[in-house]
């Protein structure tokens, strides 16, 4: 709910100077303003009413509507976990860059203590997806019973941000380009069944099968794809070069002997 609030207030301080240019003013300040507004656009080197108009409205536009997402999440509004209480649980989230551009993400959530992500963020290629694990431990209910309470508390946000190509994935690019932050989606958790076989739950088994083996082929040292051909060369070419020498002395060694 801390994330929640966070974003209503920020998008409430965002629409302020829209109602503020709605007051309507009295006539002598309207005039002052008219008056000053001139002066201004003379100081600046003479920037039109049009343009400066037009500005705004683009300011407002933007302060009103949505970012555009940069990324396709599936799935797209929660994160599914098996009710396993007294365990940590894990859930798995398909991230993919949409855009036109390389895109770099983050994770933060109301709960870190209790969750955590691998990986935390990273950067995306455009069309390039990759499956996140999420990590959760679940508490144990008051009463000590096995009871499925789908509601909780903690949630998930995943941001986004416009890269360049070859740019080094680090947390603090969002501190340093916030103004160009988009929030792409808050995560609710959802609890499943373990027990009970469904759909969804199908599908976070397959999701993590994924994420496990992208894990453990990153693991693997990279194949020795090299050009044998150029090893074998060069100990060929060391050869003749040690033959080379011992003819030469042969030669040698026969004219001084003459």
């Amino acid at each position: 709910m801390a994330i929640a609030d966070s974003h209503h207030r920020h998008q409430k301080w965002r629409l302020c100077p829209f109602w503020q240019s709605a007051t309507v003013p009295s006539s002598s300040s309207t005039q002052n303003l008219h008056n000053t507004s001139q002066n201004h656009n003379y100081q600046i080197g003479g920037v039109g009413s049009s343009s400066r108009s037009s500005s705004t409205v683009s300011f407002v536009a933007r302060s009103i509507l949505p970012a555009r997402r940069k990324l396709r999440l599936d799935p797209s509004s929660n994160l599914y976990f098996p009710y396993e209480p007294g365990k940590k649980v894990r859930s798995a989230i398909r991230i993919k860059n949409s855009s036109k551009s390389h895109v770099a993400f983050k994770f933060q959530t109301t709960a870190p203590k209790s969750c955590y992500m691998r990986p935390p963020g990273g950067i995306l290629a455009t069309g390039e997806s990759l499956i996140a694990t999420v990590f959760k431990f679940v508490e144990r209910p008051e009463n000590n019973e096995k009871t499925l309470d789908k509601k909780s508390k903690v949630k998930f946000k995943i941001m986004s941000i416009k890269v360049k190509e070859g740019t080094d994935y680090v947390p603090e690019l969002f501190d340093e380009q916030r103004d160009q932050v988009t929030l792409e989606r808050i995560l609710c958790v959802v609890f499943l069944d373990p027990e009970r076989s469904t759909p969804t739950l199908a599908k976070l088994t397959r999701q993590l099968a994924e994420a496990d083996a992208a894990a453990e082929a990153r693991k693997k040292p990279p194949a020795d794809t090299g050009p044998r051909v150029v090893g074998e060369g060069l100990v060929i070419d060391e050869w003749k070069e040690r033959r080379e020498k011992y003819l030469a002395r042969q030669q040698v060694e026969a004219v001084d002997s003459m």
